[in-house]
């Protein structure tokens, strides 16, 4: 035969490639990647819910099994997995292999949609991710700034940052941990209070019915339209204060500020 006349008369070449060829087959070895099971990425939606001040179980019977009825309809889930706790609940969606992750989340999108006018209305609208709930993160990053406090550093993140991260290519949620956020706090006086007859819950109630803004519809004219709302009027501390609680003896206006 030509390989094996060639091997006898040129012996040190035959030497030569049978050792190139051992050492190529055993870096190979070392490289190659050995796995259980295939490195199959599943399609993956989940989403969770808040419900402030809800024991678990109402989250359970009120929220999840809401939802659950809802997403059951949705095309290609293989199995859907749920858990609740004091205040907050999730749901995993698995759908089939070879389901698209951006189709499947568009559709629960579609359907939470929907159900979201069946949930308590003290719950926060559903938030979905493409991801796993139980899957940890890949990335910390930590972020300072010796000019900006952690108001406007967080405040900068979430304007420039955060969306930058989420569009990145197998990114599937980019979170703000320890993020600061502008807020009002109102300390209560129980003596005032209770000398005027009010309890926490008319403040509540109060804070909630007058710090809206909502349309109020639209003005026609001839040549222009106009799209009028009321406008929030609760800008500043002082405009707070101002804000009328209940009415008194002789229609007087108790005011928070009091």
């Amino acid at each position: 035969m030509v390989l094996s006349d060639f091997s006898i008369k040129r012996p040190v070449v035959a030497i030569v490639s049978s050792a190139l060829l051992f050492v190529f087959g055993l870096v190979a070895l070392i490289q190659l990647p050995i796995r259980e099971a295939p490195d199959i990425e599943r399609p993956i939606v989940s989403i969770s819910v808040t419900y402030p001040g809800a024991s678990s179980a109402i989250v359970e019977t009120k929220v999840i099994q809401v939802l659950e009825d809802r997403i059951g309809g949705v095309e290609g889930i293989k199995s859907i997995r749920s858990s609740a706790r004091d205040a907050m609940g999730w749901i995993s969606v698995e759908f089939e292999l070879g389901r698209n992750i951006d189709d499947a989340a568009n559709d629960l999108r579609d359907v939470l949609s929907r159900a979201t006018r069946a949930l308590p209305k003290d719950a926060d609208p559903p938030t979905i991710r493409k991801a796993d709930q139980d899957a940890d993160p890949v990335m910390w990053m930590n972020i300072s700034s010796p000019q900006m406090d952690s108001l406007e550093l967080s405040d900068y993140v979430n304007r420039y940052i955060i969306d930058r991260f989420t569009s990145i290519e197998g990114v599937a949620f980019a979170w703000i941990g320890g993020e600061r956020k502008k807020s009002l706090r109102i300390w209560l006086d129980r003596r005032a209070m209770a000398a005027r007859s009010l309890t926490i819950t008319d403040v509540e109630n109060a804070l909630r019915r007058e710090n809206v803004e909502l349309g109020a519809g639209i003005l026609e004219s001839e040549n222009r339209d106009f799209n009028l709302r009321t406008e929030r009027s609760f800008n500043s501390p002082d405009d707070f204060k101002r804000l009328v609680i209940a009415r008194g003896n002789n229609n007087y206006l108790v005011r928070l500020g009091e």
